[in-house]
């Protein structure tokens, strides 16, 4: 029989019991900022910059777990180097939304981390090298990549997963992620109608795109430093 979905994931392993990652308020103050308002510390090294050379992600819903926890280290990390490192005439409003989609990629991870418990791969080594934080228009076009490579991530992975409860957070998470991807267009390309543009929705049918683990983890590798093993996930 289908269980009825309660809205949360429950730790990786456990049957029974509820897991709550954040509070209700806190997921509400980093899902909401406003457009209106509109890493590292260290190019290629952190504090957390000392992840395994191989990560497996597993299998069934807790390898795609996993594979959604490792793009938002990867989501996370850039935003805590960009904002750490303020790009030449970075304006306050740019300041404040480069900050709130920090704060929601961290509460995404940190999301994934706890609701995998110990079944989370460890901290992944990334590598920003090919951006130049100071410049506006390679920090905003990395942001763009990672965006629209976010949406299209659990776009394509959605149809893998088993649990009602995790398809349901997955869903909540795709539509930040396309949030933030909207802004950072609207940054680059203010008043145009490039926030959702051909290159990542389909005119014909006004649907994002969609796209399979190997495509996405090929699209990230020059950010990645691990190696991840993706044989096992489901297809």
């Amino acid at each position: 029989m289908k269980q009825k979905s309660s809205g949360v994931i429950p730790r990786a392993g456990e049957k029974s019991g509820i897991l709550s990652p954040i509070s209700r308020g806190k997921f509400l103050q980093y899902a909401g900022f406003s457009v209106a308002a509109t890493g590292l510390v260290l190019v290629g090294c952190s504090d957390d910059d000392d992840g395994p050379g191989t990560v497996d992600l597993g299998s069934g819903d807790i390898g795609i777990l996993n594979y959604a926890y490792l793009l938002e280290q990867l989501e996370a990390a850039f935003y805590e180097n960009a904002t750490a490192n303020p790009y030449t005439d970075m304006s306050a409003a740019e300041k404040t939304v480069l900050e709130d989609i920090r704060e929601h990629e961290r509460a995404h991870r940190d999301f994934f981390k706890k609701a995998l418990g110990t079944s989370a791969i460890a901290q992944a080594t990334f590598d920003f090298s090919s951006i130049d934080f100071k410049s506006r228009a390679s920090v905003l076009g990395a942001a763009k990549t990672f965006e629209d490579l976010g949406v299209s991530a659990y776009n394509g992975a959605g149809q893998l997963l088993k649990d009602a409860n995790y398809l349901l957070a997955a869903g909540k998470i795709v539509s930040v992620e396309a949030r933030h991807a909207a802004a950072i267009r609207d940054m680059l390309n203010a008043y145009s109608a490039d926030f959702a543009g051909d290159d990542v929705v389909t005119a014909s049918n006004g649907l994002d795109q969609a796209k399979d683990p190997s495509t996405v983890l090929a699209a990230a590798k020059p950010y990645v430093k691990t190696t991840v093993v993706i044989t096992n996930l489901p297809s």
